[in-house]
């Protein structure tokens, strides 16, 4: 695995969840794990994995791509093949599906996970979204993963106004999304933001249950276990 990482958590036994952590742009991978303890704690079947971009900046950060002023998208999307494919190894090293994987970013972490749905429509069952942002909004979404987005109302760094559009627009396209806003809290994460965050991995029932249901099919066991 050539990008950066830090392991908070493999369980005795082979892993029935995945969570796959990724930062902020010039943050690292071991400052991101310490909010992996808390899905370590809530999720202890899980292999819990914090993942570092792949370029690092001249402070000694990693990202995923330099911001700029430059066409985001275009960032994103050269960016893009190298996180579907950090994804992809550790669902292949711990034998998790994808249905059971759970994608948490914060910042650009974020919008790298919101972005890869758009390419890979199912790479995760959830994705938690901490004060993240779509580069461009969707044209299209479906319920094969779960979106929770959480956001403070007080960031200047990415404003709510980008999480609000995006729970928005998922929701006219007929995407599974939640969104919870966090009172006061500027760009960051805090007790708040995660007690959100395990709530709806815990409770949260993904609606593709419902339509399957609906339609007579039987809802895959593998993701059941992320809301215990």
């Amino acid at each position: 695995m050539k990008y950066p990482h830090v392991v908070i958590q493999t369980p005795s036994l082979p892993a029935t969840q995945l969570f796959l952590l990724y930062h902020a742009a010039g943050d690292n991978p071991v400052a991101m794990g310490e909010i992996g303890h808390w899905f370590a704690g809530a999720f202890p079947h899980a292999l819990v994995v914090s993942v570092g971009g792949p370029l690092q900046d001249d402070d000694g950060g990693f990202q995923w791509y330099a911001p700029s002023a430059g066409n985001h998208q275009q960032q994103v999307d050269a960016a893009m093949d190298g996180f579907i494919a950090s994804v992809r190894h550790w669902q292949q090293q711990s034998g998790v599906s994808a249905q059971a994987t759970a994608l948490v970013g914060f910042a650009q972490g974020a919008t790298m996970a919101l972005e890869a749905l758009k390419v890979q429509a199912g790479l995760a069952g959830r994705v938690v979204a901490f004060s993240g942002r779509y580069a461009t909004l969707p044209q299209q979404a479906g319920t094969r993963t779960t979106i929770h987005l959480i956001h403070g109302d007080n960031d200047i760094v990415l404003p709510l106004t980008h999480a609000l559009a995006a729970e928005e627009r998922l929701t006219a396209l007929g995407g599974d999304v939640t969104l919870d806003i966090v009172d006061d809290l500027p760009h960051a994460i805090d007790d708040r933001a995660m007690q959100f965050a395990l709530e709806r991995l815990q409770f949260t029932v993904p609606r593709r249950y419902f339509d399957e249901a609906l339609s007579g099919g039987k809802p895959g066991g593998e993701d059941v276990i992320m809301l215990m």
